[in-house]
């Protein structure tokens, strides 16, 4: 591959830092003449190498201090590498941890005009995007006003459309996006969808597995510093998936309340708690839609054995069964004509999204719980049709 196919190349990057007990060592250790080590040396990045092709959409997995921010700093240039090297192709736009990239003491319209000039922007060229950053934002007055005044949702907001605005042929965004309302999220994602779609290559920092599973089409893996897994993002998510739930670590997903969604799972029932092996399981799901209309909503209905081993989750996006998605309420059911799963105890989680399932916006976890019992003639999960031939 050559390199004009690369967007992101990272070669054995490490970042180290001294850490010191006591204040003053840090002045002793400047002027100690002896060799002594006066601190602990901390890797937030050890020896981690990989890259990235134009177009691609690659999620950063790991739990909290496996490295995701440290990483992302050093390809914007935030921070500097202790050693390794780090070569980008294109023009970077970025949104980092809150708080990262404006100025508190100016104000929202200062910030666009400097962050737009620093990713290089002409005053021309800022001056036609500034209606269309501000409409995105949806800020209102408060352009005007300095940045320290606002909530963490209103700077990311801010943050996010003059990232996005600034036609960045690299787009970087970190667990800030987080901070954001359900509905910023859903206009962010369908956003960077829409960059997606048009080339642009995309690092994405998520809570979520499935959604990086959903939206990215390479992920990799980060711990202690270390890079654990590349590769597809299905492969790579699944991986973590599995490391996390061998640890007994619950894996981050994006929760909110239902007064602020703008759809709503209102209601789920199974017709018995009890079947047969090949018996009809029929799963009534009532939901609500809150908004005027959402587009792309989908409904999610996955089962799970009682320790959790994910059994299978289709969705109405995944099987191109429309269902209502402006403002009423609705009652779908779900229905396995003939029930696979051997003898055991299982749960339904339910979820209703958006975005092909990139945005959840209401999720119940074990919100019905079932059993299924037979006579002893099989084993294992689920029952396959066979047949035993003698050759």
């Amino acid at each position: 591959m050559s390199c004009k196919e690369l967007a992101i190349k990272i070669d054995h990057l490490t970042k180290s830092y001294q850490i010191y007990s006591k204040p003053r060592d840090r002045l002793l250790q400047m002027i100690c003449r002896n060799g002594k080590q006066l601190y602990k040396e901390f890797s937030a990045l050890s020896d981690v190498s990989f890259s990235v092709n134009k177009g691609d959409s690659v999620g950063v997995l790991g739990h909290n201090g496996a490295g995701k921010s440290t990483l992302l700093q050093i390809i914007t240039g935030v921070l500097t590498p202790t050693s390794g090297d780090v070569k980008t192709d294109g023009r970077i736009a970025a949104l980092l941890e809150l708080g990262a990239g404006f100025n508190p003491e100016f104000t929202g319209k200062e910030n666009v005009f400097m962050s737009a000039a620093i990713l290089g922007l002409s005053t021309k060229e800022i001056k036609e995007k500034y209606d269309d950053i501000l409409k995105f934002a949806e800020i209102g007055d408060f352009i005007h006003r300095p940045v320290k005044t606002y909530s963490s949702g209103m700077y990311v907001r801010l943050a996010f459309a003059v990232a996005v605005h600034t036609d960045p042929e690299i787009l970087i965004v970190d667990e800030a996006l987080a901070v954001g309302d359900i509905r910023f999220q859903m206009k962010c994602i369908q956003y960077m969808q829409s960059l997606k779609e048009k080339g642009t290559t995309i690092l994405f920092v998520s809570h979520s597995p499935e959604q990086v599973k959903r939206f990215c089409n390479k992920a990799i893996w980060l711990d202690g510093g270390k890079l654990v897994q590349q590769g597809s993002s299905s492969k790579v998510c699944d991986m973590y998936k599995d490391h996390m739930a061998r640890k007994n670590i619950p894996v981050q997903e994006n929760e909110e309340g239902h007064l602020t969604l703008p759809a709503r799972i209102l209601a789920t029932r199974l017709e018995s708690k009890e079947f047969h092996l090949g018996a009809t399981l029929r799963l009534s799901i009532e939901y609500e839609v809150i908004d005027e209309e959402i587009n792309g909503l989908l409904v999610g209905a996955a089962i799970y054995t009682s320790d959790r081993t994910y059994v299978f989750g289709p969705n109405t996006c995944l099987d191109k069964f429309e269902i209502p998605y402006k403002k009423g309420r609705y009652h779908l059911q779900y229905v396995i004509p003939s029930l696979p799963l051997l003898p055991g105890s299982y749960t339904f989680d339910v979820g209703i999204f958006t975005d092909q399932g990139l945005v959840s916006l209401d999720f119940l976890t074990s919100v019905q719980e079932f059993t299924v019992f037979d006579d002893y003639n099989n084993e294992g999960l689920v029952y396959i049709k066979h047949e035993w031939k003698l050759i």
